[in-house]
């Protein structure tokens, strides 16, 4: 387990994303969805992160029912602010707009503002049925940096001072403005997803060397940078789109290299970010509980060293970015 920043809120060093329970970009029904949270619980897993917008609500009421019966001090528990949920009665469903596979029976509305920050945590309450949660993300406020800024932030900062929530951060597919956050504000955590995977280092020129610095936690998503690393194949998916081809040909390179140092590209893919001194938890997002015990699997799965010493005489690898310990012989 690691403490996030100087906050006393713990996550164990694998984490459970719930976009996937909230039927991203295709559906599971309920018995799936608790039983990959059971899966995750069973491997270990104490931190569990969530969304509003992940199933515009979904996934909150599904990670909520299936964590309700755990003893709620044993685990922790994370969402997000700055998008408030709507009814509608548009119809249809959630694809286009969101990429969920729901109903459309609400709209997202973004809102960085105070009213909306505490509006936004109380409706994730009451759909989570829970009193509190651990971490709260300012959720995805790449267009909203002014509003964030001078009005969330501050806002996330009183409820941390109030005891209302242990930790705050942000959260964002980004590096930039996460670096931002970790130099001017006194965030505990910030959520980097898909920027520092074997295929993306951008957090490692400014975000992770910050965070460092200021004693800062990341927590690393997207480790498999949507599917690619997981299982590269024509048709896989880099960053929810389709993988160009020299991203996959990289992506190819990088198992073909594992498979001969008798590991696996899901294995070194979890394994890097979490190597980094400023990285906390490496967030992995699951659909099923097969998917879940698989990561977990790999997650404790030793990289052989020559992998690793490979990859950067290869030019695979920033020579900056920090690997695993060779195992003991």
């Amino acid at each position: 387990m690691s403490t996030l920043g100087t906050s006393d809120v713990e996550v164990s060093e694998l984490s459970f994303g719930a976009a996937g329970i909230g039927n991203l970009f295709t559906a599971v029904d309920d018995e799936q969805a608790y039983e990959a949270v059971d899966a995750a619980w069973a491997s270990g897993i104490r931190y569990f992160d969530t969304a509003p917008h992940y199933g515009i609500g979904l996934s909150e009421r599904r990670l909520g029912a299936a964590l309700r019966d755990r003893p709620r001090a044993e685990y922790t528990l994370s969402t997000k602010v700055g998008r408030l949920l709507e009814p509608t009665d548009a119809g249809g469903d959630d694809l286009a707009e969101g990429g969920f596979a729901v109903p459309a029976t609400h709209r997202r509305v973004w809102d960085f503002s105070a009213d909306g920050v505490r509006r936004g945590l109380d409706a994730s309450l009451e759909r989570l049925g829970v009193d509190h949660v651990d971490v709260v993300y300012l959720h995805d406020p790449d267009d909203h940096a002014e509003q964030a800024f001078h009005e969330g932030y501050p806002a996330l900062e009183k409820l941390r001072s109030q005891g209302v929530v242990g930790a705050i951060g942000a959260g964002m597919n980004q590096a930039e403005m996460l670096t931002r956050f970790v130099r001017d504000t006194d965030v505990d955590v910030v959520l980097c997803a898909g920027r520092y995977t074997l295929l993306d280092h951008r957090a490692l020129t400014d975000l992770l060397p910050a965070a460092e610095g200021r004693g800062t936690s990341v927590v690393v998503g997207g480790a498999f940078n949507s599917g690619l690393l997981a299982d590269p194949r024509p048709g896989a998916t880099y960053n929810y789109t389709a993988a160009p081809p020299e991203l996959l040909d990289r992506a190819l390179r990088l198992k073909a290299l594992a498979e001969r140092h008798g590991t696996t590209l899901r294995a070194a893919a979890l394994a890097f970010p979490a190597a980094h001194p400023a990285v906390a938890s490496v967030l992995v997002g699951a659909r099923s509980a097969l998917e879940v015990r698989d990561c977990a699997e790999q997650f404790a799965t030793p990289v052989p060293w020559a992998f690793w010493q490979e990859l950067r005489t290869e030019g695979l690898l920033a020579a900056a970015a920090p690997v695993p310990a060779p195992e003991p012989s």
